[in-house]
């Protein structure tokens, strides 16, 4: 598809996917004002936080963890899998169940565990199993209205856990920085949007160079968790194969793999997320990282965030991440909401119950 025809993008995207996109940054300064307001018990004693979610519901988590990892007092774990580790036991670990539909399989198991276990739970959903079962137990039960796809809700899913840990006093008051990082995606935002054309339209162009390209997306430091979530959103929202690498770990495995198969190296792409408030030694290896690769036959290309804080540099990274996802889906012409073989699955689970 032509990416300039942005009148014929509803052809395809028939259940208005970009106004999701559209609407991000309106969404986060929302899921903050809401995470004000939310019932929460004067919880004192905390000494970790395991917050258990899959998917677009987990990964508001992992962004939470990369922002606060400097300044949080406690330890904060991304829990993606059925049950809870081991030391997630008694009231000093807090329990965070987060589904976007409340019907996650895994993350009712944890939900569970971390009930007989004797955790603190508080649980953030639409409504779904996992809410009827926080009514149940009497746990905190954080709502929010949303009708999107869970991956369309990441401003959800980061503000109301931001909120949250500035209320249970284990963070620093993030509000200026947040205020901060809103303002610099509705400063990037007219730069990326359907009506803007490709010669003006960053998003646009990185489409166009990921087309029939295998992905591989790397990022460090805050953004770390920003380059999974481009690679979640290549793979949801454009239906095409991608991968995500940190950086320094990449520079101890990964990078020795740039040889074979030869044949398939000038098919591939790999993005290196940057900000100005990476590590100085991660931005170095991030510019030898790509010399490598480009010597190596790859194709290769930065991607910047704006902005003047961490928080804004992750946000305006993501943010164009999801614009440019789905103009590969545009260009790509498959509808970025459906996904039909990950529903397929979960039908298939149930049965064998």
């Amino acid at each position: 598809m032509n990416l300039d025809d942005f009148k014929s993008f509803p052809n395809i995207d028939t259940q208005n996917f970009l106004s999701y996109v559209d609407a991000l940054p309106d969404q986060l300064q929302k899921a903050w004002e809401l995470g004000q307001a939310l019932p929460l018990p004067d919880w004192q004693g905390i000494q970790q936080v395991v917050i258990a979610g899959m998917g677009g519901s987990a990964i508001g988590g992992d962004l939470l963890e990369a922002y606060s990892r400097l300044t949080c007092r406690v330890p904060i774990v991304v829990h993606r899998d059925y049950d809870l580790p081991a030391w997630a036991r008694g009231p000093q670990t807090l329990c965070i169940a987060s589904s976007h539909s409340g019907n996650t399989e895994e993350v009712l198991s944890s939900f569970k565990v971390a009930l007989a276990s004797g955790c603190r739970c508080l649980s953030i959903s639409t409504g779904g199993k996992l809410a009827q079962a926080s009514k149940e137990a009497g746990t905190p039960l954080w709502t929010f209205v949303h009708a999107g796809q869970p991956r369309t809700a990441v401003g959800f899913s980061f503000g109301l856990l931001l909120a949250l840990l500035r209320r249970l006093e284990l963070i620093p008051d993030p509000s200026s920085e947040l205020t901060n990082a809103i303002h610099a995606m509705q400063e990037q935002q007219p730069h990326l949007q359907a009506h803007v054309p490709v010669v003006k339209n960053p998003a646009k162009r990185m489409a166009g160079q990921l087309i029939g390209r295998w992905v591989t997306v790397l990022g460090s430091g805050i953004l770390a968790p920003v380059a999974r979530r481009w690679k979640c959103q290549i793979s949801e929202v454009g239906k095409a194969w991608a991968q995500f690498e940190y950086l320094p770990e990449a520079d101890h495995n990964t990078l020795a793999g740039t040889q074979q198969p030869a044949e398939l190296l000038p098919r591939m792409m790999t993005l290196f997320l940057r900000a100005p408030s990476d590590h100085s030694r991660n931005r170095l290896r991030a510019e030898i990282t790509r010399q490598v690769f480009m010597l190596d036959g790859f194709n290769t290309d930065f991607i910047d965030a704006q902005g003047e804080t961490p928080l804004a540099h992750l946000w305006t990274c993501l943010h164009f991440g999801d614009y440019a996802t789905y103009y590969l889906a545009m260009a790509y012409d498959v509808d970025p909401t459906p996904i039909t073989v990950m529903e397929s699955l979960k039908e298939q689970l149930k049965s064998l119950h």
